[in-house]
């Protein structure tokens, strides 16, 4: 229980998921906390989102929304280019779009600023 952290909406304060179900960081190009697993209080959209600019262009997607305040949360990739095809199907959360719960010195902290342990799905 030492690292872990519970990730809240930035809107409502639901619970979005931990970091005992963190799979993946990326930090650079998207900002993103990648999860393997996520809270009922985490839906998405049946319909299928294209990214036309950005950092996204060309990938296929699926929004992800706090299901207590319809926030956007981050997304879950349904087709990418291959240096983000190790995101498909995971549940990718905006470290803008959430706040982090730290259980050690129960802190509450913006995602930006808390430092995990490095982990990734690309190797």
């Amino acid at each position: 229980a030492e690292e872990c952290v519970v990730f809240h909406c930035r809107g409502c304060w639901a619970v979005l998921g931990d970091s005992l179900h963190l799979c993946a960081q990326e930090k650079r190009r998207l900002g993103l906390l990648v999860c393997f697993k996520v809270t009922k209080d985490v839906i998405w959209e049946e319909s299928l989102m294209v990214g036309l600019e950005g950092a996204l262009l060309g990938c296929a997607y699926y929004t992800l929304f706090c299901q207590s305040c319809g926030l956007a949360v981050g997304f879950i990739l349904y087709s990418a280019p291959r240096d983000l095809a190790y995101l498909r199907g995971c549940f990718c959360f905006f470290r803008d779009s959430i706040r982090c719960y730290v259980l050690e010195n129960q802190m509450i902290m913006e995602a930006s600023k808390v430092n995990f342990i490095d982990v990734t799905l690309k190797e």
